[in-house]
C-alpha cells in the first residue's frame, strides 16, 4: 500500500516570489487547487493561473496592515487535521473545513532587514507570525501534510503533485527542514530582541533611565546617586573586593531581586548568587523543603511531610553536611517557624530566605545582627535563563522540575526488584534535588534528606567517590555523635547517564539500595548488568539534569 499523500489542495504564502510562477504552473497542471494570500495570490493570478484568496476561504479580510491573514481555524484546521483519525475527519466535515495537502511558505525577511540596517520599526514588522505558525502546523502534521520552505524544493513539489504526492519519509524530511528554518528564524529574533536591552531606542536615548551605548556595562560607571535614580542598587563589591558590583532589579514580583529584607547586613554579590541557587533548589520540591547552599552548590537538602514543622526539614538538611553549612545560605519553601529559627540561631549563617516568618521566629533571627533575612515570593521558577558570554548572550528554557521523565510513574525499571514505597519516595526526592547540584552530580538520600553529595567534578567516577565519602564522614546524629556509613541503605541519583559501570560499582559497594539516572549511554547494558548482579534497583528516566 502506498504511503504517498496525493496533493489536491495547496496553501501558498511567500514573501520572496522567486520561483513562484513555475510552482503555480506545475500545481495547476496537476489539478491542484491553490489557496493563497495577498501579493502571492496576485502574482499567481497575474501569471494566468487560478487561485483562491485566503480571505474568501476564511470569510475574514486581511487586517491590521496584513498582520492577521491566515490565523484562522479554517486555515489551521485544514493544516493540522490528522486524517488518520476519524474524529478529525468528522470535525472537518462538521465545520466545513477543507484539508490542505501541501503548505508552501517562506518567511518575512527578518535577517535580511536586520543585515541591511533597517530601522527598529522596519525590523519589528519583519517578525513573521502567520508564516511560522503555518510552517510549524504543517511540519507537526507531516503524517498528512507536506511543507516546503525552500524555493530550491519547488520543483520537487511540482513533480510530486503530478506523481501522486510525497511519501511519508519525504514529508518527514521536509518537516525536519522546516523545523530547522523556524528554529534559526526564532533564534535570530531572540538575539536581536535581547540586544535591544543594551541598545536604547533612538527616541529615548536621552531620556532618564536609558543610558546610551552598552547600557548594562555603563551601569557600573555611574556614581551611586545616578545609579539610584535608575533604580540600580550599589553593592559593596563583586565576587572579590576589587570588582565593582550593582544590582539591576527587574519588575518581577516575588523574585529574589525584589525580596523584602527584614534584618541583617546588606546583601553582597555572592549572597545574591548563593541565595538564588538555594531558593530555586528549595522550590524544586512540592513538599515542605529546606536547602542549604555554599558557593552556589547545595550542601544540604531535605523535605518533610505536609503538616510537619519545617524545622524537621531544616534539621535534616543541616545534617547532610554540618561542616559546610557553616557560613552557608538557607532557603525554605514554607514560612520559618520558631522551632526552625531556634535551630538556625547557633549556626553562623549568611542568609536565610523564605516566603514568610512567624513573628517569634523573626524575633529570634533578628538577634543575629549580621544574618540577612529575606522574605520572598511563593513562586521561584523562572521560565527563561540567560547567561552573558563574550560578545553575546546564551538563552535557554529554565530546567524546572517537573519535566518530561521526572514523574516516577514514567520511569523504567531496568534492573533489580521493584522499589517499595519508602525507597521510591527517596528516589523521587533525590531526583528532584539533583537538578540544583553542579555537574557531574551524584546525590545520596535517605528518609527524605540528602546524606552525601558529589558535585562539580570533571568525571562522574570522582563524584561517586565524593558522594560516598561525604555521606560516611560528615553525618551527625541528633545528639551530635558521628553517623557513619550513611551511604548504606541510601538511594542515589545521577544527573546524567553513567558512561561506565565503575561509578555504579562504587555506589553498590557502599551499600546503595537503589539508583535513578537518565540512561542513554552506549554502555547502559554494562551498568544495568552491574545493578542486576548486585540486586540493586535501577530506574531510568530518559531525562537529563545537567547544571553547569
Amino acid at each position: 500500500m502506498s504511503d504517498r499523500q496525493p496533493i489536491r489542495r495547496a496553501l501558498v504564502s511567500v514573501f520572496d516570489k522567486t520561483g513562484l510562477v513555475d510552482l503555480a504552473r506545475a500545481l495547476s497542471e496537476a489539478g491542484v487547487e491553490i489557496v493563497s494570500t495577498g501579493s502571492t495570490a496576485q502574482t499567481i493570478r497575474d501569471a494566468g493561473f487560478a487561485v483562491v484568496d485566503v480571505a474568501e476561504v476564511t470569510g475574514s479580510p486581511e487586517m491590521l496592515d496584513g498582520r492577521v491573514k491566515t490565523l484562522h481555524p479554517v486555515i489551521h484546521g485544514g493544516i493540522l487535521a490528522d486524517r488518520n483519525l476519524e474524529s478529525h475527519r468528522s470535525q472537518l466535515e462538521q465545520h466545513g473545513i477543507a484539508a490542505f495537502d501541501l503548505v508552501v511558505v517562506n518567511l518575512y525577511p527578518f535577517e535580511e532587514t536586520l543585515a541591511a540596517g533597517g530601522t527598529f520599526e522596519e525590523i519589528i514588522e519583519k517578525i513573521d507570525i502567520g508564516g511560522p505558525a503555518m510552517v510549524r502546523s504543517a511540519a507537526k502534521n507531516f503524517a498528512s501534510v507536506a511543507v516546503v520552505v525552500d524555493a530550491g524544493d519547488y520543483a520537487l513539489a511540482g513533480r510530486a503533485a503530478g506523481q501522486g504526492g510525497f511519501t511519508r519519509a519525504e514529508r518527514q524530511e521536509l518537516a525536519a527542514v522546516a523545523f530547522g528554518r523556524i528554529a534559526d528564524y526564532d533564534q535570530a529574533i531572540a538575539d536581536w530582541t535581547l540586544a535591544q536591552v543594551d541598545a536604547p531606542d533612538e527616541e529615548d536615548s536621552n531620556a532618564a533611565g536609558a543610558p546610551g551605548g552598552d547600557a548594562i556595562a555603563e551601569l557600573l560607571e555611574l556614581d551611586e546617586a545616578e545609579a539610584a535614580e535608575l533604580g540600580v542598587k550599589t553593592l559593596r563589591y563583586g565576587e572579590n573586593p576589587h570588582q565593582r558590583a550593582r544590582l539591576l532589579p527587574l519588575d518581577v514580583p516575588g523574585s529574589l531581586a525584589s525580596a523584602e529584607q527584614l534584618g541583617g547586613k546588606e546583601m553582597s554579590f555572592n549572597n545574591f548568587v548563593d541565595a538564588d541557587a538555594a531558593i530555586r533548589a528549595a522550590f524544586d520540591h512540592e513538599r515542605p523543603a529546606v536547602v542549604v547552599t555554599k558557593h552556589n552548590n547545595p550542601c544540604g537538602a531535605a523535605v518533610c511531610a505536609d503538616g510537619e514543622d519545617i524545622a524537621l526539614a531544616h534539621a535534616r538538611a543541616h545534617g547532610t553536611d554540618p561542616v559546610s553549612a557553616y557560613g552557608g545560605v538557607i532557603a525554605a519553601n514554607r514560612p520559618v517557624t520558631l522551632a526552625m529559627a531556634q535551630q538556625v540561631k547557633p549556626v553562623f549563617t549568611e542568609v536565610i530566605a523564605a516566603p514568610g516568618f512567624e513573628d517569634d521566629a523573626l524575633e529570634v533571627l533578628r538577634t543575629k545582627k549580621n544574618l540577612r533575612i529575606l522574605q520572598i515570593g511563593e513562586n521561584q521558577r523562572p521560565g527563561v535563563e540567560q547567561r552573558r558570554i563574550s560578545g553575546g548572550w546564551l538563552l535557554q528554557d529554565a530546567d524546572t522540575y517537573q519535566g518530561p521523565g521526572d514523574a516516577p510513574e514514567s520511569w523504567t525499571l531496568a534492573a533489580g526488584p521493584v522499589a517499595d514505597e519508602a525507597t521510591l519516595a527517596d528516589l523521587a526526592f533525590a531526583w528532584s534535588a539533583i537538578r540544583a547540584v553542579k555537574s557531574n552530580a551524584i546525590l545520596l538520600a535517605k528518609d527524605g534528606a540528602a546524606v552525601g553529595i558529589g558535585m562539580g567534578q570533571v568525571n562522574r567516577l570522582d563524584s561517586c567517590r565524593l558522594a560516598v565519602a561525604r555521606a560516611n564522614s560528615l553525618g551527625e546524629h541528633a545528639d551530635g555523635e558521628q553517623a557513619p556509613e550513611r551511604a548504606r541503605g541510601a538511594v542515589a541519583a545521577s544527573d546524567a547517564f553513567f558512561p561506565f559501570a565503575d561509578g555504579v560499582q562504587i555506589l553498590i559497594e557502599a551499600g546503595v539500595s537503589a539508583i535513578v539516572q537518565p540512561g542513554g549511554s552506549i554502555r547502559d547494558d554494562e551498568v544495568i548488568q552491574a545493578c542486576a548482579d548486585a540486586g540493586v534497583s535501577l530506574y531510568l528516566t530518559g531525562t537529563r539534569h545537567f547544571a553547569h
